[in-house]
C-alpha cells in the first residue's frame, strides 16, 4: 500500500537497537526502551508560508533521524510498525554509518590517589 504524508508530516520506521550491552549481557525485549532513531520512509510536499509559497522539508526519504521519545503517532501499515510525525518533532539528521547509542550509566569517579612523597 502506498502512503503519502500530507504537508510537513514524515513517515518514519524505527531502527532496532542492539539487544546486547557492551559487556555481552542480552537485554530482553520487555526491558528495552523504544528506539529514538528511525529511517524516513516518506515525506510530505511541505508547508505553505504566509505568502503561499511551498516550503520544502529538510528531511528526505532514506535519511536517518533522531526524534523525541514521545514524538509522533504510531500506526501499523502493511504489517509494519511505523510512525507519522511532523518535521518539527525530528531533532536532527544522523550522518555516517554508526548509530547513536544510549548513554551508559557510570559510577562516579573517585579522586585520584596521590603518589607517595619522596624524601
Amino acid at each position: 500500500m502506498n502512503f503519502n504524508p500530507l504537508h510537513d508530516r514524515v513517515l518514519v520506521k524505527r531502527v532496532d537497537q542492539e539487544a546486547k550491552t557492551s559487556g555481552g549481557i542480552i537485554i530482553p525485549d520487555t526491558a528495552q526502551e523504544k528506539p529514538m532513531e528511525g529511517e524516513v520512509i516518506a515525506v510530505g510536499a511541505g508547508v505553505r508560508d504566509d505568502q503561499g509559497k511551498l516550503q520544502k522539508l529538510d528531511v528526505t526519504v532514506g535519511d536517518r533521524v533522531l526524534f523525541g521519545k514521545w514524538s509522533g503517532t504510531e500506526i501499523k501499515l502493511d504489517g509494519q510498525d511505523l510512525m507519522i510525525m511532523k518535521e518539527s518533532d525530528i531533532l536532527g539528521i544522523l550522518t555516517g554509518k554508526s548509530a547513536i547509542k544510549p548513554a551508559a550509566k557510570t559510577a562516579p569517579k573517585s579522586a585520584p590517589k596521590s603518589a607517595p612523597k619522596k624524601k
